[in-house]
Order: C-alpha cells, then structure tokens, then sequence
C-alpha cells in the first residue's frame, strides 16, 4: 500500500508547541487546523459517523482517535477496541445476573450458525489465539455500540478477520445507523518502530504507568552502576510508590514483534483487501515520513524525539541528550517517526473533507 505524505508544516511560520503539554497541543491542532476542527465541532453536534481504524497491532489506532476526540468533543466522539470488548464480556459473564443479560440479548440480536448457549461457553472456555465467530462479534459490537446512542464512534479491532471486510459494507444498516457516513482510517506504522516501542517499554509494577526509556521517559532516570544499566523512576503522583518505584520491562516485551508476527501479516493483508473496496471512503495515515524530505513537510517539533543517557561519574548524575528518532521503514528507508498530534491534524484534516465539510 503507498501511503501519501501528509503535510502540516506551515510556510514563513516558526512557532514551537509543546506537544506533551495538553494546553500546548490544543494551541497547536487549532494553530494547524482550526477551520476544519470547528466544522468537525459543528458535525458531530449534530450527526454521528463510524470509523473502522485499520492498522497493524500497536499502531496508535487508540492513541490517534482519542486524541481526536479530546480537540473536537469528547462528549460526542468514543472509540472501543473490539478486544477489550471482548475481554469486558468475559469478566461480565463471572456475574450470574449480567451473564443472564448477556445470554437475553444474544437470543434477541444473535443470528448465526451456533446456539446462543454455547456462544457464552464458547467465551468462558476461550483462550486468546481461538477465534469466536463473526457472527458473535458482530452481536456483540451492536450491543456496544447500543450504549452509546447519537454518537461518533472509531471500532478499533473490526474488522478483524478477512472475512469480516465484506461485512464492513453494510454493517452500519445492522447497527441502524442507516444515514451515517462510514469511514475507513488506515495507520501506516513501521514495523521497526512497533518493535522499538515494545522492547523499550517499561511499566510501573504499582500503579501500570507505562513509559518508554527510549522514546517516552519519566521526569527522573536513574543508572545501575553494578549492572551499568539506565532506569526509568514512576513519576505518577498518584503512585504509592511515586519517585522511588523503579519501572520495569513487561513481561515478553523482550521478544519484540516475534509473538505478533502471524498477527502483524494478517494486519496487513487486513488493510491491503479493505483499501480495495469501492464506495466507501478512505483516510490514510502514516507515522513516518522519508528523512530526506521530512523538513519540507513537517516542524522539527513533531517529530518523535529518541531519548540517550550516559553517566556523569563526577557529577553523579545523568547526562540527557534528545534527538529526532531515525528508523528504516518496511521498504528500507530511513524516516523519522511522528509524534501522535500531527498523524491527528492529518485525520482532523482528511475527515473533514471525506465528510463533505
């Protein structure tokens, strides 16, 4: 797939934001799209969407719409991941009464091939790598999509199999969301950088708050002289363990995109056929852009800065040198990686435009 470059750079302009900053970056989505934000704004007041985002497993599906939601109106905008839907049910389904709930509505709303009663075992007995039928999913998506009434919703996780593509086409009719537009958003990820976030994510063993010492460090990073390794020290001050807990690599993250590997392939082969389908708009997103061009395009400021540390033995401390993050992309060249707010300008930009605005 041939993923076109998005640019937010404006001409003869030099101002900075901070995009950590939550004040900073609305100043900034309104500074690169304020005309289109406040269509968005005007739309979703009164109309809902549904957009299926389509990309590669820890590509940002979450990151990007939630973000998205927090410039334009997070009262009128939800994303849902079809796996923590799934998951939510399992946890459901330990409580007698809301498992009879469950059991009532899949009589009422399920039509497929299985008995509604075997459905529910099926979902106790489940482990992650069986697959539940399409059919299910799609009851089960309903019924999320139910407790949400008049809203625009992004579906992460759906369609999940290639054969559920077929069923993205008339699934808003399903739904009764028979006048809404739907949208299919595509992520254009590395596969290096995905793998970069995973083998340098670290997790707070208290309170879960996940960071990166690579990309994503905490406010105070300590060094290990026996083992001459660098740390990353919790700064949630909502941690009990707050500027002591030592944050630590999740378990497997050590094996990179190994696991996710038959995963990551079908992901693509997902987006490959969806891209495919007439009649349906598209939005194309990517998080990396070309090295050599990137100045054209986009401000130094958004791209995704890698972090490096050494020891100051005579000051004993440590010494923090930042610099744009360059990876190879799948085809081998060498691109820098965008931070999370200008990927959204280029949805915030294309879906007013996809939307008729």
């Amino acid at each position: 797939m041939k993923f076109p470059i998005f640019k937010t750079k404006i001409e003869g302009k030099d101002k900075v934001f901070n995009l950590t900053d939550p004040a900073g970056r609305n100043e900034y989505f309104h500074y690169k799209a304020d005309e289109e934000i406040d269509k968005l704004k005007d739309y979703v007041r009164e109309n809902t969407c549904i957009v299926y985002l389509l990309g590669k497993k820890n590509s940002g599906k979450g990151t990007y719409s939630k973000m998205f939601a927090e410039i334009i109106n997070p009262d009128r905008i939800e994303h849902f991941s079809v796996g923590d839907m799934i998951r939510g049910v399992n946890k459901e389904i330990l409580d007698p009464d809301k498992k009879k709930d469950i059991e009532d509505y899949l009589k009422k709303n399920y039509r497929g091939w299985v008995p509604a009663e075997d459905l529910i075992k099926a979902i106790e007995s489940r482990d992650t790598k069986t697959l539940l039928p399409t059919e299910l999913i799609l009851a089960l998506v309903k019924r999320e999509i139910a407790k949400r009434p008049k809203k625009t919703i992004f579906i992460d996780g759906f369609p999940r199999e290639m054969d559920q593509v077929s069923y993205s086409l008339f699934f808003r009719d399903l739904i009764g969301f028979r006048e809404d537009q739907d949208v299919l958003a595509f992520i254009d990820v590395p596969t290096t950088v995905i793998e970069e976030r995973i083998k340098w994510r670290r997790i707070c063993p208290i309170c879960n708050t996940s960071r990166s010492l690579k990309l994503l460090p905490t406010e105070h990073v300590g060094y290990d002289q026996e083992k001459e390794e660098f740390y990353l020290i919790c700064d949630n001050p909502k941690c009990s363990g707050h500027d002591k807990q030592k944050l630590v690599p999740k378990e497997g993250d050590e094996l990179g995109i190994a696991p996710l590997k038959d995963r990551l392939e079908l992901d693509q082969k997902l987006m490959e056929k969806a891209a495919a389908l007439y009649g349906i708009p598209k939005v194309f997103l990517r998080n990396a852009m070309p090295a050599e061009s990137a100045k054209d395009y986009v401000d130094e400021y958004e791209l995704t800065p890698e972090f490096e540390f050494s020891w100051d033995e005579g000051k004993k401390q440590v010494k923090v040198v930042q610099k744009p993050w360059t990876v190879k992309d799948d085809e081998g060249i060498t691109s820098y990686s965008l931070l999370a707010p200008p990927v959204v300008v280029s949805l915030i930009k294309q879906l007013s435009k996809v939307l008729g605005l």
